[in-house]
């Protein structure tokens, strides 16, 4: 599970499209902000989620957001932080703030260690930067 953190604009659905490019998905992605949730079939299941909409978090509760979070494919939530006490142990945090109108600072926060494997895998490649 991937949640995104980021004022309006930053750039967080901009970047679920380019996972899901990477991931082969032909559909074109856009944010679910009325819907909430959009599925997009590729390599793997994505399940896209828009929770800027939701008045309180325990709305989450009325999409069996469990089968989405635990199950197969990837999930990807954009305003993650409107439902913090429901995201599983391990996840992977990106904040995504403004450094100025054309670039972001793009910060990775692994919450538990899966995620946290995965980022020093990462910062093994020789063209990461911090």
């Amino acid at each position: 599970l991937l949640a995104f953190y980021g004022e309006l604009g930053a750039g967080k659905t901009c970047f679920i499209q380019g996972i899901s490019r990477g991931l082969e998905v032909k559909d074109y992605v856009t944010s679910p902000s009325f819907t909430i949730i959009n599925e997009y079939q590729g390599k793997i299941p994505i399940f896209h989620f828009d929770l800027f909409r939701l008045n309180n978090a325990e709305e989450i509760l009325e999409l069996s957001y469990q089968e989405y979070f635990y199950g197969e494919g990837l999930t990807v939530i954009e305003w993650a932080e409107k439902i913090e006490q429901f995201l599983p142990k391990e996840h992977l945090k990106i904040d995504i703030k403004f450094k100025d109108r054309y670039q972001r600072t793009i910060s990775f926060i692994p919450q538990g260690d899966r995620f946290n494997n995965f980022l020093e895998e990462l910062s093994r490649i020789e063209n990461i930067r911090d």
